[in-house]
C-alpha cells in the first residue's frame, strides 16, 4: 500500500514546476526523500535549486497542497533543507533530455 501512495504522491508531485527551469520538481531533484508512516501519514524533504530561489516561500506550500490532495494522504508535512545543497548532478535522466544535456 505504501508503494502505491508513494507512486500518486511521485506523479503529484510530477506536476509541479520550478520557474528557473521548465522540468517538474520531482525530476529535479528537488524532493530528497518521500517517508510515509503506517497510517499513511506523509513528510517530504525537499530543497530548492538555491536559497534565494524566488518562489522560496511558495513552492514549499504548492508542494505541500498537491501533496495533501492525493487520495489515501491522512496528513503532509514538509521539511526545507539545503543539506546537501542542490546540484545540477541531481537531475534525473528525463530532465536531461529535456533540457538538452543529453
Amino acid at each position: 500500500m505504501k508503494d502505491i501512495l508513494k507512486e500518486r504522491i511521485i506523479l503529484s508531485l510530477k506536476t509541479v514546476y520550478d520557474p528557473e527551469i521548465p522540468v517538474n520538481i520531482y525530476d529535479i531533484g528537488l524532493i530528497y526523500d518521500i517517508i510515509i508512516d503506517e497510517e499513511s501519514n506523509v513528510k517530504i524533504i525537499m530543497t530548492l535549486t538555491n536559497p534565494n530561489c524566488p518562489v522560496a516561500d511558495s513552492l514549499p506550500n504548492e508542494v505541500l497542497d498537491v501533496v495533501r490532495s492525493v487520495d489515501g494522504v491522512k496528513k503532509a508535512e514538509l521539511e526545507l533543507t539545503f543539506n546537501p545543497p542542490w546540484t545540477m548532478d541531481k537531475l534525473t535522466d528525463e530532465a536531461k533530455l529535456e533540457l538538452g544535456l543529453l
